[in-house]
């Protein structure tokens, strides 16, 4: 887990090298959206299933974040405006290649619900982009999946 990151802003989600977008639709109201994103970390291992584990850190500042398979991430929240946007970068992670990282949740409502999008924006050397780039069939089932699970969750 030495591999530590360039820091970027949000306006990275924008110019990265790669991003992956992707987009949903939730029932749930964009308020309880953002609270489950912001507030509840913890509460990501239970509804995004490649999360195995996730907590924060720094007074809300941070995340420690483990996936499926050994990755793992210590993020710094960039943006966090209720019912609107959440986004955080990677200051270190142990995923080979990479030199920068960001995700933005951005919130819209949508007939009554949430439309959920996720960026995931990268820059690494050429093998890294070329792994994310191949691994876009698999994060949009992921997102999806997630973004699915949470919003039974918030209907209890």
């Amino acid at each position: 887990m030495a591999n530590h990151l360039r820091p970027v802003g949000l306006d990275f989600i924008d110019t990265a090298p790669v991003r992956l977008i992707f987009a949903q639709e939730m029932s749930a109201a964009p308020e309880a959206v953002f609270h489950a994103l912001n507030d509840d970390v913890p509460g990501w291992a239970e509804w995004f299933a490649a999360v195995t584990r996730a907590e924060s850190i720094d007074d809300g500042a941070g995340r420690d974040i483990r996936l499926k398979g050994g990755g793992h991430f210590r993020e710094t929240v960039i943006a966090a405006k209720e019912a609107e946007v959440y986004a955080y970068r990677v200051d270190v992670t142990n995923a080979p290649g990479a030199r920068a990282m960001a995700e933005e949740w951005r919130l819209t409502p949508s007939g009554g619900g949430t439309r959920v999008q996720w960026t995931f924006a990268v820059e690494g050397n050429a093998v890294f982009r070329g792994v994310v780039r191949m691994a876009r069939p698999g994060l949009g089932r992921a997102f999806k999946g997630a973004v699915i699970a949470l919003d039974r969750r918030l209907k209890r």
